[in-house]
């Protein structure tokens, strides 16, 4: 399989429409104008296949278990654990709470790599990178097929992107498209992207 580069990963997601602007509430409540919904891609095993390749081939090393903070990064997790020969597990919110449901199990000194679809402010995977030492598990690095980070994220191992594409967010009172009166969109809510 070729080696697949930045602007690979760029056109794979404009071509599946998963790049949209508009304006958008995130789930933290942020604003920003441009979302990307990467399941677009990843609802197609043979893209998803492809770009899990790219992302394992970041990191050395064995890895017993992948392991992917929410919803976003099962179906990459998956994909990457295919490539490594190991199994997949994730993590779920219950309230205020994070942690392994389903009887999912870790064991002390299982080597993990951390799978996310989309790294923003880190925060998620910072509290799963916390939750895998609880467990005495050496976490080797966090991959992402993008990271929209604008400023350093606040994990503690190697974190490996497909593609960097910072994109600004506001807080709902500061945010100008608010201000200019254009109205929003949750992302994935299946709603067109509304052009600014």
């Amino acid at each position: 399989m070729t080696r697949i580069n930045k602007l690979d990963v760029l056109g794979i997601l404009q071509e599946h429409g998963a790049i949209m602007d508009g304006h958008y509430v995130m789930p933290s409540g942020l604003h920003t104008e441009r979302f990307v919904e990467t399941a677009l891609v990843l609802q197609y095993p043979h893209l998803a296949q492809k770009l899990a390749k790219a992302l394992s081939d970041r990191f050395l090393g064995d890895v017993d278990v992948v392991v992917s903070p929410a919803m976003g990064g099962v179906v990459l997790g998956q994909e990457v654990a295919r490539v490594r020969k190991c199994r997949a597990i994730f993590f779920e919110r219950r309230g205020d709470a994070m942690g392994l449901r389903r009887s999912f199990r870790l064991e002390a000194g299982e080597r993990a790599l951390i799978i996310e679809d989309v790294l923003m402010a880190g925060r998620t995977t910072a509290e799963v990178l916390s939750l895998l030492s609880a467990y005495r598990v050496k976490t080797i690095g966090v991959g992402a097929l993008l990271d929209r980070s604008t400023g350093p994220l606040p994990l503690a191992v190697p974190v490996r992107t497909l593609v960097s594409m910072p994109v600004a967010v506001y807080p709902a009172d500061a945010c100008e498209l608010c201000r200019r009166g254009i109205p929003t969109a949750g992302p994935g809510d299946g709603a067109p992207p509304v052009r600014a």
